[in-house]
This record gives structure tokens, sequence and C-alpha cells, in this order.
């Protein structure tokens, strides 16, 4: 964790989220390195001097004892709990755990019975190298919570700043999203991304079955890439017809396109919501498509790209960085400059 863009920059990082706590607030701080301990104990947002003192004092060495470090920060704040307040871990990493439950099983069910405390998880990862992305998705997947990646202080203000809210105050647990497209508009479809976010159908309304979360102001992207009816395909496939079951479109619903079912639960509740919203059929071409739209689908195709999919092709990267350039918007922030330089920075190199 010595390395520039690990422990120093999570210093840097980590600065920004003091500014913003509050006197009502109680941080801790626990170390995992070598063995588990902590080196700040509960203290009030107030006293920012005593808890960047802290923070300047950490150094890296030693083991990375990730489960013990896990159940130590877990039993602080249950001691800690706050009734109907943000009672949350903030793990900071480069992912590499080698001492105790090191695992992604082992890690998985340490988090899995530790959630149930009513103690939320956000995972930051730090760092090359030995960066083990999977072992931190799967703490944030089951620790009801979320996980940013950060390398630069843009992307630390942008995770602990811009969008603090949505990083730190989750607003909705167990969130599904069910889309049905209608077979008299659409006869084929596929989401592109979220592999391992998949549930199967009767997982929907089971509230037992964990799902995301959302944080305030969060806002969620899915793209389906669709074959409309009376367009041929080679990715169409050939089915038999059902002896049984009848898949005859009906007729009562032409002018819709789809129904969005969304079930959520409140954070301190076991039971979900839904809610239902449908969405009308209305044909438009790529080129009239919003700014937005755009860029999403320059993104969803680099990335396409980056992996190999048969799905994308017959696009090259400069076909992504037109489409990027033409959708970049006002781009306040300058995200969208930095995608279209990483997209630059490929296309070099290939």
């Amino acid at each position: 964790m010595s390395s520039y863009n690990k422990l120093p920059l999570l210093k840097s990082a980590f600065k920004l989220l003091v500014k913003q706590l509050r006197n009502k607030d109680k941080v801790s701080i626990v170390v995992y390195a070598g063995a588990a301990g902590v080196v700040l104990k509960p203290t009030s947002g107030d006293d920012k001097n005593k808890i960047l003192e802290a923070l300047t004092n950490l150094e890296a060495g030693g083991s990375t004892a990730g489960g013990e470090g896990i159940e130590l920060a877990y039993k602080i704040a249950q001691k800690n709990f706050i009734k109907n307040g943000n009672n949350r871990i903030i793990l900071a990493t480069d992912g590499d755990f080698n001492v105790g439950a090191s695992s992604d099983r082992s890690m998985k069910e340490l988090i899995v019975e530790k959630r149930k405390t009513g103690v939320f998880l956000t995972v930051l990862g730090f760092g090359m190298g030995n960066y083990k992305d999977s072992k931190l998705e799967t703490l944030a997947n089951k620790g009801n919570g979320n996980h940013a990646y950060i390398d630069t202080m843009q992307e630390a203000k942008r995770v602990l700043g811009t969008e603090f809210g949505g990083t730190l105050y989750t607003i909705a647990k167990d969130v599904k999203i069910q889309v049905e497209f209608n077979p008299k508009k659409v006869q084929a479809y596929r989401l592109i991304g979220y592999e391992n976010r998949m549930l199967e159908v009767e997982d929907f309304k089971d509230d037992k079955k964990d799902a995301g979360e959302l944080g305030s102001n969060h806002s969620v992207t899915a793209l389906y890439e669709i074959i409309p009816v009376g367009v041929k395909s080679k990715y169409l496939k050939n089915m038999d017809a059902l002896k049984y079951t009848s898949t005859k479109a009906n007729n009562d619903f032409n002018d819709e396109l789809l129904t969005v079912k969304f079930r959520y639960k409140k954070p301190t509740k076991k039971t979900s919501i839904e809610m239902i919203h449908v969405i009308k059929g209305t044909e438009t071409t790529f080129e009239n498509a919003s700014v937005d739209f755009k860029f999403a689908t320059s993104v969803a195709i680099f990335g396409m790209k980056l992996r190999n999919s048969k799905f994308a092709k017959k696009m090259n990267y400069d076909d992504i960085a037109v489409i990027a350039r033409q959708s970049k918007g006002s781009d306040i922030n300058g995200y969208r400059s930095e995608f279209i330089r990483l997209v630059e920075m490929v296309e070099a190199f290939n």
C-alpha cells in the first residue's frame, strides 16, 4: 500500500471526506496491516484535527489480515450503532487479502453474515498490480453496499465529493429491475453488461434474494440491444414451437414498447415495494437520439470492444471516439473528456 496511488492517494482522498463530517457524525479508523487494530477510537466529526492526524500517521507494512480487520470494523460499528442513522463501514484497500479469511468464498460468507447487523458497506479500491477486483466486488455486492475504484484525485473528488450522497447514503436496498419487451415490437433483445447482477425471473419477487443498493441522487443506466420485429439478423436463433404453451402476442397492448418493474426495500425494512412503468412505442434513429444516450452508447461499445465482443466487431476505436466527441455535451466536470482521451489512448496502441 506504500505506492503513490495507494496509501498516499487514500490519505488525500479521505481528507475530502473528513471536511464534510458534522459534529453528530462519528468516525473510527481500523487498520489490518500485520494484525487488525484500532488507530482512532469513535471520534466526533467536529474533531477534524484528531481525525486528520490519525489519517496522516497511517503507514503501510506487514501482511494484510483483511478478514480480521473487517470483523473488528463491524464490531465497532455495532457497538456505536445509531438507530435510523447511516451506519457504514468504508473499506479502503488494494484488494489483496492474504491472511485469515481471504478466498472469495470465505469473504462472501463473512459479509453475508455481517450485513444482518444493519451496517452498510462501501468498498474503495486503490492501486494496481495485486488489485483483486473480483474480491472487492463480491464484498460490495454481498454487504448491502457499493464499490468504486479510485486512481486519481479527480476520481476521489467525484466519489467522495460530487457523488458523496450517492456513495455514502443508501436510500433503497435490494433494488431489482425487470424489463419486459412487447413481442409485437421486439423479437429479440439482450442486456449489455450486468452479467454478475443477473437474477432468475422467480427471484424478482423473492425478498430473501439479495440485490443492489441505490444512494441519494444515484441513477442507474441499463442498455439493451434489440432486434425489432421484421428485421433479419444472424444472431436470431431458430426455436421449435412449444407444444403445450401458447406464445401468441397479446393484441391489447399494440402501442406499448416495454414495461419496467422496479422493486426495492427501504433501508430498515425487510419487505419490498413494487413500482410499474409502461413505455409507449416511438420510432427514432440513432442520429435523433439524445446526447446522453449517444454518449452512453459509446461507453458501452468501448467496453465490448475491450472484451473482444462479437457484437462490436464492426466498430473500431475511431468510430467510438467520433460518437463520444459528438455527444460530449457541456461536460461540466470533464468526465466525458477524460473518457474520450482514454479511447484515443487505446486507439493509438491498436
